[in-house]
C-alpha cells in the first residue's frame, strides 16, 4: 500500500455568525491517487482544499503532511527549496487569479524562479512543462488570449514547472465547452498515468470519473461516503446533491468525455 500524502483527523472550520463549513473531517488520500471529492454547492469543498494546501487555518483537528503537521511543513515555505511548496500544487476554479507573466512562457516560468532556480533550469522547466500540457506552441501569447481550456492547461504548467506531484483541482471543467473539458482531461489522464497524485474536486462526475480511484462525498461539512466510486455511487441519497453518472454511462469505466 502507498504511503498517506494527508491524513485529516477531526478536521473543522466555523466562520463568525455560527457557520459550521467543516466538522469534524477524517481523511487520508495516498501517494499517487486519484481522488474525487463530490458534493453540492456550500458542502465544504473548496474550505477543504485551501485548508490542505494551508492558505486556510483550522477551527480544530489534525493535518498531516507525508508524516508531518502540516504546521511544521509551512514553515519550510520561507527556505528556497521548501518541501512543501516544491510539492503541492493548486489549480484554483478562476485560473486567471493565478496568471502573473505577460506571456505564457513568462507565466510558466514565475513559479520555478521563485524557488530560486537558475535561469537556464528555470527556462527548461517551464518549456518541458508547456510541452507537457501542449502550450509550447502558444509560449508567446498573453495567457488572457487562451481559451477556458488552454488558460487550466496553462495553471497546471505552472505547477508542473515547480516540480509539484501533488496537485489539486478546484472545479476543473466550470465554464468550459466540449473542447476545454477534453483538453483538461488530457491533461488529467497523462499527470495520472505518470503517477502524480490528484485531488479534484467536482459535482461534474460524468467528465472525470472514469480515473478515479476513490470517491468521496462531502454534504454539509461532512464526508458522508468513501470509498471505490461504484460503491459510493450505490449509496448515493437525493441530499447530497449529486447525480449518479451511470445512469447513462451504464459503467464507471465509461464516466468520462474521453470516451
Amino acid at each position: 500500500m502507498n504511503d498517506p500524502v494527508f491524513e485529516v483527523r477531526g478536521l473543522r472550520k466555523d466562520f463568525p455568525g455560527g457557520v459550521c463549513a467543516l466538522d469534524g473531517v477524517d481523511l487520508d488520500i495516498t501517494e499517487g491517487e486519484c481522488l474525487l471529492v463530490a458534493g453540492s454547492n456550500g458542502s465544504g469543498k473548496t474550505i477543504l482544499m485551501r485548508m490542505l494546501a494551508g492558505l486556510l487555518e483550522p477551527s480544530g483537528g489534525t493535518i498531516r503532511f507525508r508524516g508531518e503537521a502540516l504546521e511544521a511543513a509551512l514553515k519550510k515555505r520561507g527556505s528556497k527549496h521548501g518541501a512543501f511548496r516544491r510539492q503541492l500544487g493548486i489549480v484554483f476554479q478562476d485560473p486567471d487569479a493565478q496568471f502573473v507573466g505577460e506571456t505564457v512562457e513568462e507565466d510558466a516560468a514565475f513559479g520555478p524562479s521563485n524557488l530560486g532556480l537558475s535561469k537556464t533550469e528555470t527556462a527548461e522547466r517551464a518549456a518541458a512543462a508547456l510541452d507537457k500540457t501542449g502550450l509550447r506552441e502558444k509560449r508567446e501569447l498573453p495567457p488572457r488570449q487562451l481559451s477556458g481550456g488552454e488558460k487550466r492547461r496553462l495553471a497546471l504548467a505552472g505547477v508542473l514547472a515547480m516540480g509539484c506531484r501533488i496537485i489539486i483541482m478546484d472545479e476543473p471543467f466550470a465554464n468550459l465547452d466540449w473542447p476545454g473539458v477534453v483538453q483538461v482531461l488530457n491533461t488529467i489522464q497523462a499527470l495520472k498515468q505518470g503517477g502524480a497524485t490528484l485531488i479534484i474536486l467536482t459535482h461534474e462526475l460524468e467528465k472525470v470519473l472514469a480515473f478515479a480511484d476513490r470517491l468521496v462525498i462531502l454534504h454539509r461539512g461532512r464526508i458522508r461516503e468513501d470509498g471505490k466510486p461504484e460503491t459510493v455511487l450505490d449509496r448515493l441519497r437525493p441530499e447530497y446533491g449529486v447525480r449518479d453518472p451511470r445512469r447513462s454511462s451504464v459503467t464507471v469505466e465509461n464516466c468520462s468525455w474521453l470516451n
